[in-house]
């Protein structure tokens, strides 16, 4: 998957004579691909859609429609300056046919460059509404956070939640979650107490733990990336907040697959609203969950479905279009394209070019010693409902 495999590549080409390097061209096909990979914010992101971008190809091979598929993997450490640089170069030096990119800073950060060269962008991990409509070339085959708010407070309306706190972190996604939560929270009747933005680089929760309590909300809608659920449930026990009986619910980054046996018991019995668990019973999850496990030692988590469900997308586009990877093309394909994933059955919006989900409410229950979220009721087919309601 690295660069230096490529190189290697084209120096064997380029043993050969001219002919064949014209003919391999005729029938191979680049993807570049620029996420977080190291660093502490979102190293995890590029660790879990590795290893599943990895897998789907062990199993489906390195070509479809007949062309082979080169990847060019680079990491961005989540800086969307960095990000904007690699993607250009990709572009520009390495002639790449298909981008995939990771999340919301650096989506936003290269659309500009993809929509101006017409290539297919594959969005991987950016849960931001707005994520779409910044370029008609990018598809997003990962989630959105506004789906999993907006069902989250349907379902603490139904359950009893009647005064809520929500806490976020004050950046797109975050700002999208409480947004959503908000929206729907008011029309069936809930009451916002108070809405609290946490900066995105501060992972001292206990002064905004604080305010929660002083508050005495029946529930909190928290909303971080994962890399602070784990900060945020250790603070949240020390305060003794588990005891309060104050209800934390939010979306599925609060208690993600990977992190939740390092979390602690204190996160038992919290509830979620998210469009995957690694503990989704079909047969398909069954064997993607074991095979991620052997392969990485990891489970896999949402984040990862972006780069296996990512790949189905741009195999079965490029069927459709007999190879063809030009943008228009391969867009056109994708739109309204819909598959059996190890999450469940989804699909790809035609109007907004957004993956469409099922978005399961889902408990931190312990069995066989280990933590797990195991769905308990599913909302079938679930649009991004910012966008519904723009409409």
């Amino acid at each position: 998957m690295r660069r230096r495999n490529l190189l290697k590549g084209a120096a064997a080409m380029a043993a050969v004579g001219p002919f064949v390097r014209r003919a391999a061209a005729a029938t191979s096909l680049t993807m570049g691909i620029s996420m977080p990979m190291t660093g502490a914010g979102f190293a995890a992101v590029g660790r879990q859609l590795s290893a599943a971008i990895k897998l789907y190809r062990e199993q489906h091979g390195e070509a479809a429609a007949g062309r082979k598929i080169e990847l060019i993997v680079h990491d961005d450490g989540g800086v969307a300056d960095v990000a904007r640089r690699l993607v250009q170069e990709m572009i520009v030096n390495d002639k790449i046919d298909i981008v995939g990119i990771g999340i919301t800073p650096t989506a936003l950060a290269i659309a500009p460059l993809v929509t101006q060269a017409r290539k297919p962008t594959l969005v991987m991990s950016s849960g931001a509404s707005i994520t779409t409509t910044k370029s008609p070339y990018f598809v997003r085959a990962g989630f959105i956070l506004s789906p999993q708010s907006w069902i989250m407070a349907e379902w603490a309306a139904k359950n009893g939640s009647k005064h809520v706190v929500t806490l976020v972190n004050d950046w797109a996604p975050g700002v999208e979650a409480e947004t959503a939560f908000t929206t729907r929270f008011k029309q069936v009747g809930g009451e916002i107490l108070e809405a609290i933005r946490i900066p995105l680089a501060n992972p001292d929760f206990a002064p905004f733990l604080q305010r929660v309590a002083d508050l005495k909300p029946d529930t909190a809608f928290i909303y971080f990336p994962g890399t602070q659920a784990p900060i945020f449930a250790k603070q949240f026990a020390e305060r003794g907040l588990g005891k309060s009986g104050i209800k934390i619910i939010g979306p599925g980054d609060l208690t993600t697959d990977d992190d939740l046996n390092n979390m602690g018991d204190q996160m038992l019995g919290m509830i979620t609203a998210g469009p995957y668990s690694a503990a989704h019973k079909s047969a398909l999850n069954q064997a993607y969950v074991a095979a991620i496990v052997k392969a990485n030692d990891f489970r896999p988590d949402f984040v990862s479905l972006g780069g296996y469900d990512g790949m189905h997308l741009i195999y079965e586009a490029l069927k459709k279009t007999g190879g063809n990877a030009d943008g228009d093309a391969l867009i056109a394909a994708m739109k309204g394209m819909a598959w059996e994933s190890p999450r469940g059955p989804i699909s790809i919006d035609p109007a907004t070019r957004d993956i469409v989900s099922n978005i399961y409410i889902r408990k931190v229950e312990k069995i066989d010693g280990q933590l797990w979220n195991t769905e308990f009721e599913t909302f079938p087919n679930v649009k991004d409902p910012m966008k519904v309601a723009a409409k």
